[in-house]
């Protein structure tokens, strides 16, 4: 079977129980695929550096087949200075997300590039900020150098943020009122990780642009018209999950 991997950060990973609504797009890329298999190795906190030095990405690249494509999207985790994810964006980044792009290529098969998700940043204005800075704008550049496929997530949440403004972008964003969900009894206002609808949607953008510049056959996409009720997503119990994360295969094959 035809499978897609990948490797990315908490914007892609999948979420256990304790933390639903909290949704990553790698977490219902399925609902809009069929036929194909769906490998989310994407771990939260994770950057091209990180996801490298732990051995995530040996791993991929250890159990990828010819023809199976490996999705790549980093970039959040990549701007933090304070810690040892840091890469600059134009020199460490991009030889790091080389080792994923030369890697799946030396074993058959296709990368491609996804600048991940804009975070939801507005200013006092309502204008909202590009929160990533030039890290999508290195993607892009990579992409054209090495002529690797570019599905721009960055670019179309941007605009969609844009679109629904302050308020109603928090909508698909986790935020919740004190007492209103059990996982946080107390609320959150979380402005980088998705609910359900936001997921879903970006999912459906990724798998739209795989149709559209032909990396799968048609017969591998389903719902990218159709709405897709959010009583579909699933997580992962978190017995399951605790128990997968002990792992060093279930770290990234989630």
């Amino acid at each position: 079977m035809r499978r897609i991997f990948i490797a990315g950060g908490s914007g892609a990973c999948t979420r256990q129980t304790s933390m639903a609504p909290m949704v990553g797009w790698g977490q219902v890329l399925h609902l809009f695929t069929q036929g194909v298999e769906v490998v989310n190795a994407a771990r939260a906190g994770a950057s091209s550096r990180s996801f490298y030095e732990r051995g995530r990405l040996a791993w991929i690249l250890e159990n990828i087949a010819p023809g199976d494509l490996l999705l790549i999207s980093f970039g959040h985790n990549d701007m933090r200075a304070e810690d040892g994810r840091f890469t600059a964006p134009f020199t460490d980044f991009q030889f790091y997300m080389r080792k994923y792009t030369d890697g799946a290529r030396a074993r058959g098969a296709h990368p491609v590039l996804v600048p991940g998700v804009e975070r939801r940043v507005f200013d006092a204005h309502e204008n909202m900020r590009r929160s990533l800075g030039v890290y999508p704008q290195a993607i892009r550049e990579l992409s054209r150098t090495i002529s690797v496929p570019l599905i721009d997530l960055h670019d179309f949440t941007s605009t969609w943020w844009e679109q629904l403004g302050s308020e109603e972008s928090k909508k698909v964003f986790l935020y919740l009122r004190p007492g209103e969900n059990p996982n946080y009894p107390d609320g959150v206002e979380d402005n980088s990780h998705l609910r359900p609808h936001g997921a879903l949607e970006c999912a459906r953008f990724v798998a739209r642009g795989m149709y559209a510049q032909g990396l799968l056959l048609p017969e591998y996409f389903r719902n990218l018209d159709a709405l897709v009720p959010e009583h579909e997503v699933a997580w992962l119990p978190d017995d399951v999950f605790e128990h997968l994360t002990k792992s060093r295969v279930s770290e990234v094959a989630q």
